[in-house]
């Protein structure tokens, strides 16, 4: 059921929907972290929750991650088609377009080609032409797409967001009011607002005066809502970020919320005759190399998993879990309706091991690349890469003997003396296998003549909030103990899509491919799980699935959604970075570090043997 003309109001302290009092009951949906097939299901599921607005951000990184190519609308990044299944299904919609969303998503959205524009680099988030040049462009391509589905023009979206969470980083309302005039501009007339922590300081540098305001917590809404009246008096509450569940970093425990704190916090909102949006009712996942990394005070990565589950009421397989059942049932009581059944239980794959038995060496691709010459390293972005892998290759004249040092790695690395391994870095604390980079030296000792060293560094996610937002890729300079090292051939390669390996060849030692067939009568979903091996990235029929990072976890598992799937033969290929495992193990269920242990599915039926 859809209707041809929604139109959202503010009287006084309440909404009105066509003329009624309305309260609403939003919950956040990423696209970009869902295969496309399954956006009709997740959006059911939302509206069984008891939902009558879904909300989504836009990733301008994820529609144009190359500087030189248009935007893409396709796929998965249809972002049209996505608000039309919803207004199909009765959700009205609000669109935050960002640029810049946080979401623990690579750079917060921004493009990391952004950061190749040294002046667009230091203005980020400012009303800095030399940054806003670049985010109006992005403008005129994506708001024809949001305003020709605006409430007022037959659509459902009713709302649209300006900027993100900007007073936690800056208090530049110049900036802030070229977005919003911006977006008025281009047409944009449905209701427009900010979104903010609960300070002071973050409602005062990310508001404006004649813009609707709404606030972000998890907890202690009296306080909150207290604070945004004072500010915004007689205006409606409403928390644009409830956030029921939370999202886990590589080396810390996965974070889980009970059923009960979030939906009693929930319950005393509606009571309240608030407005809220859930975040996240559905996580998904962050397929490829799109988790994006925080920052602590020093500046160190805290590098964001693959899964975006987020502890959220639908799992992310989109099993519907105890928080699901709570919310709905408060949601329930309070408007009186009964929502609508939720769709079957995915299916999922019973269990099984395949062993890889194919092998590319990753020094052999990165052979048949052209190399790019430079007297000191360029960074990932200034290399043109949106993420992968850069091997910088230089020489050292020997005899001499030394310690190794590389700055500005904020990565993984290893170090290659002709060919041969002399020492792995990274963070500190998250693998035993990776030495930590900020104080670590590696010592050489090499003969007469020319010495190769290669400096391998593979990326990890881009910060995407706080003050180390924009924060590059690679390496600022190697040092053999106190001379730089000048004269590199620098090799890059990008791993968001699955490059053309060529022939594979028997199993081999050091990072590479690795490739495994499974044959699957009947495609569902799976878990896929990879004892033994350390770091890199799986694809499943040249789909990344994402990042695994066994010895740093929490995440076990990869998520395979079922479209991912063919009937028939399918390729697995592992991308190991450091030591590799022999088998990949399809699971029912994530490993226990992924999500709590208990949850039903439903598993595909049994098959006479032979049958088809």
């Amino acid at each position: 059921m859809t209707q041809s003309r929604v139109e959202l109001t503010i009287d006084q302290d309440r909404f009105l929907r066509n003329g009624i009092p309305h309260q609403i009951i939003s919950g956040a949906v990423h696209y970009f972290r869902i295969a496309d097939r399954l956006w009709e299901d997740r959006l059911l599921r939302v509206r069984a929750l008891g939902c009558n607005t879904v909300e989504t951000y836009v990733a301008w990184n994820f529609h144009q991650p190359w500087a030189d190519r248009p935007a893409d609308f396709t796929g998965m990044r249809d972002l049209g088609r996505f608000l039309d299944l919803a207004a199909s299904l009765d959700l009205d919609v609000i669109v935050r377009p960002g640029p810049y969303i946080c979401a623990e998503w690579d750079n917060g959205g921004l493009p990391a080609w952004l950061l190749a524009d040294h002046r667009a680099a230091r203005a980020l988030r400012t009303s800095d032409p030399a940054y806003l040049d670049h985010v109006d462009r992005w403008f005129d391509q994506l708001l024809p797409i949001i305003v020709r589905r605006q409430a007022d023009r037959g659509g459902r979206v009713i709302s649209v967001q300006v900027e993100n969470e900007y007073g936690s980083f800056g208090d530049d309302h110049q900036y802030l009011e070229h977005l919003r005039d911006g977006l008025i501009e281009r047409g944009v007339t449905v209701l427009l607002f900010t979104s903010d922590g609960p300070s002071e300081l973050m409602l005062s540098g990310g508001t404006l005066p004649d813009t609707f305001a709404t606030i972000n917590f998890g907890s202690r809404q009296q306080e909150a809502f207290g604070l945004l009246a004072r500010v915004r008096p007689g205006t409606p509450g409403m928390c644009m970020e409830f956030w029921n569940g939370w999202f886990d970093h590589h080396g810390e425990p996965h974070h889980t919320r009970t059923g009960d704190s979030a939906a009693d916090e929930l319950a005393g909102m509606l009571a309240a005759g608030r407005s809220v949006n859930l975040y996240m009712a559905h996580g998904g996942t962050n397929f490829g190399p799109w988790a994006g990394a925080n920052a602590g005070p020093d500046g160190r990565l805290q590098p964001t998993v693959t899964s975006y589950d987020y502890d959220a009421p639908i799992a992310e397989d989109g099993r519907l879990t105890g928080k699901f059942h709570a919310f709905r049932a408060v949601i329930t009581e309070h408007t009186g309706t009964q929502p609508p059944e939720p769709p079957a239980e995915p299916l999922v794959q019973p269990e099984a091991t395949v062993t890889v038995g194919g092998f590319v060496g990753l020094h052999r691709i990165l052979d048949h690349l052209d190399a790019v010459p430079a007297p000191v390293p360029d960074s990932f972005e200034l290399l043109g890469l949106h993420h992968g892998v850069v091997r910088y290759r230089t020489t050292i004249a020997g005899p001499i003997s030394g310690r190794l040092s590389v700055t500005g790695l904020a990565d993984l690395a290893e170090l290659r003396l002709d060919g041969e391994l002399v020492g792995r870095l990274g963070i500190a604390g998250l693998d035993p296998g990776f030495a930590d980079a900020a104080s670590q030296q590696i010592a050489v000792d090499v003969g007469p003549g020319d010495h190769d060293l290669d400096v391998t560094v593979w990326s990890l996610g881009r910060v995407n909030f706080g003050p180390y937002l924009g924060t590059g890729k690679g390496v600022s300079g190697i040092r053999l103990e106190h001379q730089q090292l000048f004269g590199y051939e620098q090799s890059a390669l990008d791993l968001t899509e699955l490059p053309d390996l060529g022939q594979w060849r028997p199993n081999g030692s050091g990072p590479g491919f690795h490739r495994a067939v499974v044959e699957v009568e009947e495609v569902a979903d799976a878990h896929l799980h990879l004892p033994g091996w350390q770091h890199g990235y799986l694809y499943l029929n040249g789909v990344n699935l994402g990042r695994y990072w066994n010895p740093a976890g929490p995440q076990q598992t990869l998520y395979a959604p079922a479209p991912f799937w063919r009937a028939g033969e399918n390729e697995l290929v592992v991308l190991e970075f450091g030591e590799p495992g022999r088998d990949i193990v399809r699971r029912s269920t994530p490993c226990s570090a992924d999500r709590p242990a208990g949850v039903s599915v439903r598993l595909l039926p049994a098959r006479p043997a032979g049958s088809r």
